[in-house]
């Protein structure tokens, strides 16, 4: 069933069932219960670990498990079962979820391809939704998603956790209080020693896998042996390379540092350089971002040398007239202008620094925050208009590398002036039925 076909069945299950359109659409107040009842979809990995993080929270449960690989629906269901008391369902077709008034949230994990589509389907049906980064598979799609959040309400926070992380809330805080002096240069990494992926083969569909609904929206093309589950990422009919799959949280974090929004040039060099594969993005990335307001902003990836920098895998350093501030997912670090120790402070309740298919806590606290903004209207620590800039920001990288060129943005929406070349990459061809629109 695509998309037009899913929206009208949907309409007319629930007129059936004697709800009119605009009460499937409603977000309407907690129940009494004050539950907030969630399905997850794609538990494969990361969503297996929000699913953990969604239920450890006050009044919460998990209706629906939802996944492509029956075997990870199986065993994330089990597994919630021992969670909660209330009954679990297993679904492989996530849409089916949405059709349940009861189902107020749908927390989206699936691969990056899906993660736009989702959402504004969940939102048409009236869900909050918590979306893993990146928010969309390109800026296009981030565009819709603010687009959509506007027109049909409802909370969506993008998995960024590391900003509901206290010791990287109170760094940011003492930056923009002045503590290093005026910020303006922001240098961000990632390393990892990843393995190569090979040269995959044309093979049958695994039983477990309904391979027509994992590729959804991304046009059709024979199932390969490695591609499912996880090399995904470095392939551009679904994935979005390391810069966004890994960089979007540390990129994040420097843009909230520095104040800044959308880039007035972005340049990026490097390439597949490790090995000779079916990897069709970069292992090696070098990204400068400048800013209007006198800012820049950098990013190191290395995706198969995990030499570190500063003795991190990953971090961010902020550096300003007055000093300067390290931070990454264990705290912060400040430093004067003579390079020494100003305070170091260290976060609780340590989240993997690498491995983030799990959970932790960060990503339960931005779970919690989450929760929060649907019951009380709290602010989003990471509300879909904020997470798309960052985003945005790693889609700018991959175009500015895939077509070599410097690409230089109007300032006020991030999009690419004066090359229409760039341009082309704003969007992705979509197999037919599945265009997502607002």
């Amino acid at each position: 069933m695509n998309r037009r076909k899913f929206l009208k069945a949907t309409a007319l299950g629930s007129a059936s069932l004697g709800f009119a359109p605009a009460t499937i659409r409603a977000f309407a107040s907690s129940p009494p219960s004050d539950t907030i009842r969630a399905a997850v979809m794609g538990v494969n990995s990361r969503g297996g670990g929000l699913a953990e993080s969604f239920l450890k929270q006050h009044n919460v449960s998990v209706r629906y498990i939802c996944d492509v690989d029956s075997r990870a629906v199986r065993q994330v269901s089990r597994n919630v079962g021992k969670m909660q008391d209330e009954k679990v369902e297993g679904l492989v077709d996530f849409r089916r979820a949405l059709e349940d008034p009861d189902v107020d949230a749908l927390v989206v994990a699936a691969p990056d391809h899906w993660h736009a589509p989702a959402t504004i389907l969940a939102l048409e049906a009236g869900k909050h939704v918590y979306v893993e980064k990146p928010c969309g598979h390109n800026p296009r799609e981030g565009e819709l998603l603010v687009a959509a959040q506007a027109r049909y309400g409802g909370v969506v926070q993008m998995g960024t956790q590391q900003r509901s992380g206290p010791a990287t809330i109170e760094a940011i805080q003492r930056i923009h209080e002045g503590a290093i002096g005026r910020a303006y240069f922001a240098r961000t990494w990632y390393a990892n020693t990843r393995k190569s992926i090979g040269r995959g083969k044309t093979a049958d569909i695994p039983r477990w896998l309904d391979y027509e609904l994992w590729q959804g929206p991304a046009p059709r093309t024979p199932y390969r042996n490695n591609v499912v589950h996880y090399n995904w990422h470095w392939f551009w009919r679904w994935g979005t390379g390391e810069v966004c799959n890994n960089g979007t949280h540390e990129i994040d974090v420097a843009r909230w540092a520095l104040g800044v929004d959308f880039p007035t040039r972005v340049n990026s060099s490097g390439g597949r350089y490790h090995y000779d594969d079916d990897w069709e993005f970069y292992d090696t990335q070098d990204v400068s971002y400048d800013f209007e307001e006198g800012k820049t902003i950098t990013w190191e990836g290395r995706s198969c040398n995990g030499f570190p920098v500063h003795d991190r895998g990953r971090g961010a350093l902020v550096h300003g007239t007055d000093g300067t501030i390290l931070i990454d997912r264990n705290g912060y670090v400040m430093y004067d202008q003579e390079n020494a120790v100003v305070k170091e402070v260290k976060e609780k309740n340590l989240e993997a620094t690498m491995d983030t298919t799990g959970g932790g806590g960060q990503t339960d606290r931005h779970m919690a925050n989450f929760l929060d903004a649907i019951r009380d209207g709290r602010p989003l620590h990471s509300p879909i208009d904020e997470g798309h800039k960052s985003v945005l920001l790693c889609h700018l990288a991959n175009i500015a590398q895939d077509i070599g060129q410097a690409l230089h943005c109007n300032p006020e929406n991030g999009r690419i002036d004066g090359n229409p070349e760039a341009m082309q990459r704003w969007s992705r061809e979509y197999e037919p039925g599945w265009e997502p629109s607002v």
